[in-house]
């Protein structure tokens, strides 16, 4: 039997904000330019959304039970993955 997949929370893109994002010169910690005011992505299903955008998936470990477990997770990854 398949694992259902673990879904987006509505409004939290965390994943847009806490890390960085290096193809688009995104630093950590700031919203990715390309968040609409509903905090969904203008790219997502286009050819130009970057790799490491389009290859996440969501899981609980990474967005745990709200936003702000998932905007510390990320953030928390990102200081241990920093060069």
């Amino acid at each position: 039997m398949p694992v259902s997949a673990f879904a987006c929370r509505p409004g939290c893109a965390a994943c847009c904000i806490a890390p960085s994002i290096s193809s688009l010169g995104k630093p950590a910690g700031l919203a990715c330019p390309h968040l609409d005011a509903d905090l969904r992505c203008r790219l997502f299903g286009q050819p130009e959304r970057p790799a490491c955008c389009s290859g996440l998936q969501a899981s609980f470990e990474m967005c745990g039970e709200n936003r702000e477990q998932a905007l510390t997770w990320l953030a928390d990854l990102e200081n241990l993955t920093r060069p």
